[in-house]
Parts: C-alpha cells; structure tokens; sequence
C-alpha cells in the first residue's frame, strides 16, 4: 500500500513506539493502561504529556506543541495520530470520516453471523455510562463494522472497522449483542478476570493533510491476543 510503514522507526518512550514522525504529524502505538490526554487524577501519564516532552526535547520553554486527532481508552492499545499544530489538527479531523480504522477484538463466545454491521444510536448517562437508545434524537447514529476471523471454544478474535468514532462504541456495540469484548470491566461479564481489554487499533489509514499522500500504519498483534485465540500470524 502507498506510504505503509509498519515498522517503528524511533526507540520506546516510556512504552510509546513512534511509528512515523514529520513536521507535520506523530503516528505512535499505544500499549494498554496509558491515557490518550489527562483526567482530573491523572496529569502526567499520558500519550500527550510524553509526546510533548519528547518534541520540546525535555526543554520546557521549548515551544513546540502537539495536538489531540483523535483518542483511544486507557485500556485500548494501538494507533494514535498527533498533530504538530492546529492546522494539521483541523485538516485531519475534517477528513475523520474518510480515515480508515481497523480494529483487532477478542469477544466471549460466538456472534450468529461471521459479518455485519452494528448500527444503533449511542448516548451517554450522567455516570457516563455509554447505552444505545431507541430515540433518534436523544444520541448519535453509530455504525460498527466486523469480520469473524477465528474462533475458539470461548472467544471469537473479530476484525472491526470504526465507521464512526463515538466514545465506547466498540465495546457498547459488542456488549450489547451478548458478547463483550474480553476484559471490559464496565461493559463486560460479570466476574471477567482477564488482566487487560482485549481490543487493540491494529491499522489506520488517512490522507496527509499537507501532501495529500494516502499513509497507512499498521501494527504486530499483541502477545495477549495469542493467548486468548491461539498463535496468529
């Protein structure tokens, strides 16, 4: 594919591997645990606050900045894309839509059909709870995307494209069909004992804000997906 590179090109940054890096952009792989931005009980360990300790070279006059795209849970790992400045930032979400995301999943049993689409409209509780509602008006139209690629006596490893980015909507989607992704403690089964969510962005694919190149990314599969499903390649 034009402009694919699936191969770090920079050493870890506190577990960050940054998988391209121009003027203009940081595509980075996430591991899991590690906020996209800070929370009001987490300031510092963040993608954010290492990316920008990273582009400012540890110098805190420096004024170079990076800027949110996009985000991924705590506990999802995978491809996040930062912006080098607020017009990159602006081109890039103006073409979300057009932006290809593909995600890896292992969920608990067995979906009725080996492809489809989930489509709901996804809202959001005061606990911030995300729920699908049968009211039009009261949230978002959401569409998930999946293929069934392997399957085990207890879990079914999907591949999930995001045709829409709301919050959750992965984990809401697949919990709402009976079968929750594999260590989600708050969508998930009860009593779910996995250490880690077991939803990883495996690729992504966009155009360039600037050169209009099509870039695609994409990354190895994590250890803890091979032992849920059995060794993948």
């Amino acid at each position: 594919m034009p402009g694919r590179n699936s191969a770090p090109l920079k050493q870890h940054l506190k577990g960050i591997v940054i998988l391209h890096e121009d003027r203009d952009l940081l595509v980075v792989d996430k591991p899991p645990g590690l906020l996209t931005i800070a929370t009001d009980r987490e300031q510092e360990r963040t993608a954010y606050h290492i990316l920008t300790d990273y582009v400012r070279k540890g110098s805190a006059r420096s004024r170079n900045r990076i800027f949110i795209v996009h985000r991924l849970d705590r506990e999802t790992s995978g491809i996040l894309i930062f912006a080098k400045s607020e017009k990159a930032k602006f081109h890039l979400q103006g073409g979300w839509e057009e932006t290809e995301k593909r995600y890896l999943a292992v969920i608990h049993g067995r979906l009725e059909s080996r492809a489809g689409t989930i489509t709901t409209t996804l809202t959001e509780n005061r606990a911030h709870r995300v729920y699908s509602t049968p009211d039009p008006t009261q949230g978002r139209l959401s569409h998930t995307a999946y293929d069934v690629l392997k399957e085990t006596k207890l879990f079914s490893l999907l591949e999930v494209r995001l045709l829409t980015g709301r919050k959750h909507q992965i984990r809401v989607h697949l919990a709402e069909k009976g079968h929750p992704v594999v260590g989600d403690k708050r969508y998930g089964k009860e009593g779910d004992g996995h250490r880690r969510l077991a939803l990883h962005a495996r690729s992504i694919s966009f155009q360039h804000p600037f050169s209009g190149q099509r870039l695609t990314f994409e990354t190895s599969i994590p250890g803890y997906f091979n032992e849920l499903v059995g060794n993948l390649t």
